[in-house]
């Protein structure tokens, strides 16, 4: 099926959605003047005519497709609506289906249906589901607008780890540890300049990177360079790439054009100064004592996302090695592989889900809608002695906020 047709199907169904909400505001805009009535449903039509509008020019306009602006913030709030009406949606089908028991009941059981006061020949809508459709709908779209506030409000993660098998000279090693800087939805330099300076304050030994610089494209990062340049530690600063990295989700011209947005990507992580790790392993010595750190492309076993990691080649030679940590931009390359083909990697460290943005996390509880994908999304895991630690990502993408799940720099002691 082409993409144009794709495209078409997508808009008909949102189209279908928009006049199935529009029969529950119908319902709770009833009692209502006339004028009000006008008001309510021409500000409904002209929202959801201009948001239809907006998504079937979006393959068109080049300006849609490259503006800042419209893919965080335009195309965010289309999204949202989308969500909210769905979620809404999910209350005006249980009304539909008490509205059509009851009409069964009518039609079946005339007799039973006048004791139950059934006679009406329509079956009018539940306010009260309707109401309820409507506001949850609301509180979500609401919620979504807020977390725009929330993208740069970086917070500090610290995490205390243990290992029997850490070498002496590396006990009180400080990791600092980031991942998905997405470089291409940024918006606001002074605000990554400070979360920069926030990571230097941490006075870490190490600094590693866990992929996904940029969104697609190298250049995204060029701007940023004089910013992320500043993140030195006396251990050095390693990197590993993302998904995003290989420029996968964008139309290129040529192979040979794509090829070309890598190399020039890795180049920029050595003007930033950081080692990238292809698929490789290097030595780290404190006092005369070594631990490997190994890092590896992006290796996913969810969904299509790619296996460019080839994890035989930066495990190689490391078994002289007592202690060995891993960069793997996705988490799901701990059960797939890791845990079951290398149980000698003691720590993991990912990114990748950036807990999808949007969840709760409480002292005994957390949730994100990314956990029906991902069993480890955020935080730390452990299965014996090995440990993963997913970082939530510095990071945007799709949507420019962040609703209870707030960007990461996450400070790693070994103790």
């Amino acid at each position: 099926m082409r993409h144009s047709n794709i495209w078409w199907i997508i808009a008909i169904v949102m189209l279908l959605i928009d006049f199935y909400v529009f029969q529950a505001v119908k319902t709770v805009s009833i009692n209502t003047s006339e004028r009000t009535k006008n008001i309510i449903f021409y500000t409904y039509w002209a929202v959801s005519v201009l948001t239809l509008t907006t998504f079937l020019l979006f393959p068109k306009i080049e300006l849609f497709q490259t503006s800042k602006f419209f893919r965080n913030y335009v195309f965010a709030i289309m999204i949202g609506l989308l969500l909210a009406k769905i979620i809404a949606i999910i209350f005006f089908l249980i009304d539909d289906g008490r509205r059509g028991v009851l009409w069964t009941v009518k039609k079946v059981l005339p007799n039973s249906g006048s004791q139950l006061g059934i006679d009406a020949d329509t079956i009018p809508r539940s306010a009260f589901l309707s109401w309820m459709g409507l506001g949850l709908g609301t509180t979500l779209f609401g919620t979504l607008l807020y977390g725009f506030s929330n993208k740069y409000n970086y917070q500090i993660k610290k995490v205390a780890l243990a290992f029997e098998n850490l070498p002496k000279a590396f006990k009180g090693l400080k990791i600092v540890h980031i991942s998905d800087i997405h470089s291409g939805s940024f918006q606001d330099n002074k605000a990554v300049e400070h979360g920069v300076e926030m990571i230097l304050k941490q006075n870490a030994d190490i600094i590693l990177f866990t992929g996904d610089l940029v969104n697609d494209r190298h250049n995204e990062i060029l701007e940023y360079i004089p910013i992320f340049n500043k993140l030195q530690a006396p251990l050095g600063v390693y990197s590993t790439l993302g998904n995003h990295d290989y420029g996968d989700y964008v139309a290129w011209e040529s192979d040979e054009a794509k090829a070309e947005n890598l190399n020039k990507l890795k180049q920029a992580h050595a003007t930033l100064g950081w080692r990238l790790l292809m698929n490789e392993h290097i030595s780290l010595e404190r006092n005369g004592e070594k631990i490997a750190l190994l890092g590896i492309e992006n290796w996913g076993a969810k969904g299509r996302f790619p296996k460019y990691g080839k994890m035989n080649e930066a495990h190689a030679g490391t078994e002289p090695y007592p202690f060995k940590i891993l960069m793997s931009h996705d988490p799901s390359h701990w059960d797939a592989e890791v845990k079951t083909i290398y149980p000698d990697i003691d720590l993991m460290l990912s990114g990748h889900t950036h807990g999808m943005q949007f969840g709760v996390e409480l002292p005994f509880f957390k949730f994100s809608p990314v956990q029906w994908m991902y069993k480890q999304w955020a935080g730390l895991y452990e299965d014996g002695k090995q440990k993963l630690y997913v970082n939530r990502g510095f990071g945007f993408i799709g949507y420019p906020g962040r609703v209870g799940i707030l960007p990461e720099i996450t400070v790693i002691e070994l103790v």
